[in-house]
């Protein structure tokens, strides 16, 4: 027998698989402790293989996302900022100078102190104050240095932020239904951090400490010999190269970290906004298990990822020992052949052990780095996804006109190989409504995501007042249309935010006068915090009739010379619906409209019905016309209203009656 296949091609074998989901899923976690990368059938096709094995981030990669960060950190018509920069790499240097002078008032205090010859105690006293304020001013240039710069850090990582926030709102519809809020979310929230530890790591650890390796190397050369700068700088290459190839391998490991945080995170979201579909089904467990699969990956991931890191700090610890012993052997050999003083010994200790301090910070921060690129990849991932519906190059707002809308031969496809619509051609005159009715998959919605511009057409053209829309910039178009949608959805916020999300800026007087206009300001002074009400996630607070309320007085808040009503009635019930209908016909009244329904007793009324049939204008004209012709619209009309009468005999029916009815079916 052929097994169904359920959502997210879950294998479906009746209710009894589903309870006994956990429990295997739970069997196969026991086995993952034994298998590292198990491959649960169930779930392989909602999330991403946790056995795949992530290509390694490339070095043209790495410097193609350094190459973006860095005209932030040198941003044009900022003075104030540059200047920033400016005084930051000063005091860089002022620091990194002040540090390698330490060791050096070190070994004249130590000399100092070690020659019998020295009477004056104020020799000795002055060189270790001196040692003193070196170091209190090294740490101050450092810490002025953060200070200055950290507006500059902050401001470039707010800049790309928001840059990454507004190419979101320009991608196409299409791209925003195929993703997942959840792992959208997370992906720009760890991009963001990585930029972060980016440009704090490589301004305040990488070049700093770069500098004071150049330095240290130049001062032992100077004051001693060539032999310890080459052992030195030997030590420091071994210990990046070591850093490097191992930090590739780890970065491998924190990007399947990454894409099982993102995956969990994913499906958490997406669980909890569906909640009553969860608790209606009871699936609680089910959730659970899935949410645990995406977990269990993230766990074995993080814990191969810290033993890596356990690893490479082992490994980076065992080179700095090396090195520093070599040089203090040599420092040694050199005090017994008296070609070195005790005060030089103790100095070159202080400048290996000044150098390696900044040198397992260089570590660290280069783990940091590989990480920030790594979550920065693929925020950046995003910017480069193209925008599908776009402005031409000096694209004219859509000019005022009274509101005629022109589809000529329009053909529209989502794929393809999935034809939406065929030669489609239809006018809406100024002032005039016009309804398009038909079967369910006949493209009627299809018709507005045109008309608002979410998709370009394949074939044909649609023109506002004469312009074709693909002519003029998005925004003037949306601009001058206002939508009434099925399903309206409100931010989690209050029901005055929701209407004055209309046209942002309109004063309270216009958004009460909306709400009047809409029927359903008494609605909102009845409740206890009034306008102030906050109206829930999407708005599920309110009901059915109230939602769509706001949306028509945030419509009228907003008006435009188009209005799109789209099913905005299909969802409620009888009274309410006639509620909507009269404020909708009042808001519309003298406004070009296109209604997009259902009910087909909501459009009796309209200039002109339009039928679509697998995407092509089967039928049009008036009600009357079209009933005369007795074809496919006077089919429809009369399938509802049999409906309609049946549901009204059902209604009016004695209980005993329905009861006799049911027992008699029963039987």
């Amino acid at each position: 027998m052929r097994t169904p296949s359920g959502p997210g091609g879950l294998q479906v074998q009746g209710w009894l698989d589903i309870r006994q989901l956990p429990k295997r899923l739970a069997t196969r976690a026991k086995i993952a402790m034994f298998d590292p990368n198990p491959v649960v059938p169930q779930f392989a096709s909602m999330n991403p293989p946790g056995n795949a094995r992530p290509a390694p981030i490339k070095a043209t990669d790495a410097w193609k996302v350094i190459r973006i960060v860095l005209p932030h950190l040198w941003p044009r018509n900022a003075p104030e900022l540059r200047l920033r920069v400016l005084a930051g790499a000063v005091l860089l240097v002022a620091a990194k100078v002040t540090n390698v002078c330490v060791p050096v008032f070190y070994k004249h205090a130590v000399d100092s102190l070690s020659n019998p010859l020295a009477q004056a105690v104020a020799v000795p006293i002055l060189l270790l104050a001196a040692y003193g304020v070196s170091r209190v001013m090294a740490q101050a240039f450092g810490e002025l240095r953060d200070a200055i710069f950290a507006k500059v850090a902050q401001r470039a990582v707010r800049k790309i932020a928001l840059e990454t926030f507004d190419h979101m709102h320009r991608l196409s519809l299409r791209f925003h239904l195929e993703r997942q809020t959840g792992g959208l979310s997370r992906v720009i929230e760890r991009g963001t951090q990585g930029m972060s530890f980016v440009i704090s790591f490589m301004t305040f650890n990488i070049i700093p400490t770069i500098l004071e390796i150049g330095m240290v190397a130049g001062v032992l050369w100077y004051l001693f010999d060539w032999r310890f700068s080459a052992v030195t700088l030997l030590a420091i290459l071994g210990y990046v190269a070591f850093t490097m190839k191992l930090s590739e391998w780890r970065s491998m490991l924190v990007r399947r970290m990454n894409d099982s945080d993102t995956d969990a995170n994913a499906k958490a979201i997406d669980s909890l906004l569906n909640y009553e579909t969860v608790k209606y089904f009871g699936n609680e467990a089910h959730e659970a298990a899935r949410f645990d699969v995406a977990r269990q990956r993230y766990e074995r991931a993080a814990v191969r990822s810290r033993i890596s890191l356990s690893v490479l700090n082992v490994g980076q610890g065992a080179i700095i020992s090396l090195g520093l012993v070599a040089v203090m052997a040599m420092a040694g050999q050199g005090v017994i052949d008296k070609t070195m003083t005790l005060g030089d010994f103790v100095a070159v200790n202080a400048f290996l052990i000044q150098l390696y301090q900044p040198l397992n910070m260089l570590g660290f921060a280069f783990r940091e780095i590989r990480d920030g690129l790594v979550n920065m990849e693929k925020m950046f991932d995003l910017l480069q996804v193209p925008e599908e519906i776009a402005d031409k190059p000096g694209a004219p707002p859509l000019a005022a006109g009274p509101g005629a809308i022109t589809f000529e031969h329009v053909d529209f496809r989502y794929e393809a190989d999935r034809s939406i619509l065929h030669d489609v051609s239809l006018a809406v005159p100024p002032g005039h409504t016009v309804a398009i009715v038909g079967p369910s998959g006949a493209g009627k919605s299809t018709v507005s995501r045109i008309l608002y511009r979410f998709y370009d057409v394949a074939g044909g053209k649609v023109s506002i007042d004469g312009q074709d829309i693909r002519d003029v910039t998005q925004k003037s178009l949306r601009a001058a249309i206002g939508i009434v949608p099925q399903d309206t959805v409100l931010f989690n916020d209050t029901v005055y935010y929701n209407i004055a999300y209309g046209r942002p800026g309109a004063t309270k007087e216009e958004i009460e006068e909306a709400a009047r206009l809409a029927r359903i300001h008494d609605f909102i002074v009845s409740l206890p915090r009034g306008y102030e009400t906050m109206v829930g996630e999407r708005g599920l607070k309110l009901s059915g009739g109230e939602k769509q309320r706001v949306a028509i007085a945030r419509t009228i808040l907003k008006n435009p010379r188009i209005l799109l009503f789209d099913e905005a009635t299909s969802a409620l019930d009888t009274r309410t619906e006639q509620e909507i209908l009269a404020s909708l016909r009042e808001v519309s009244r003298g406004r070009t409209t296109v209604v997009i329904a259902h009910r087909l007793s909501t459009v009796v009324d309209s200039d002109e019905i339009v039928v679509l049939v697998e995407g092509r204008v089967a039928e049009r004209g008036s009600h009357a016309a079209l009933m005369s012709r007795d074809g496919i619209y006077a089919d429809m009309w009369r399938r509802q209203q049999e409906a309609t009468e049946e549901a009204e005999r059902k209604a009016a029916e004695p209980p005993s009656l329905r009861a006799e009815g049911h027992l008699a079916a029963a039987q």
